[in-house]
């Protein structure tokens, strides 16, 4: 089994910069929780397995660059896509 690392870091990369571009809109009183996190991540999986692999890799079952993308995404908006307190912007 041949491992491929290239999918895996662009895809990362890519959704970790979109996630740090993903802001909480004021007038939405939409909450994110832990249990809202772990079903997108079981969908995406479920999504990857039915997209496959990419042609000629045989690696994994699934699209493991479109997993590394969830994932990087749902980092990104952890670190980085958090809006500031009201408390930071009075000082």
């Amino acid at each position: 089994m041949i491992f491929y690392i290239g999918p895996l870091i662009l895809g990362f990369l890519l959704g970790f910069i979109l996630g740090t571009r993903i802001k909480p809109s004021p007038e939405s009183k939409l909450k994110f929780d832990k249990e809202v996190y772990a079903i997108v991540l079981i969908a995406a999986i479920l999504i990857a397995y039915y997209i496959g692999p990419f042609p000629y890799y045989k690696d994994f079952a699934i699209a493991s660059g479109f997993v590394a993308a969830i994932i990087g995404l749902i980092i990104g908006k952890l670190i980085f896509g958090r809006e500031k307190s009201n408390k930071a912007q009075i000082s």
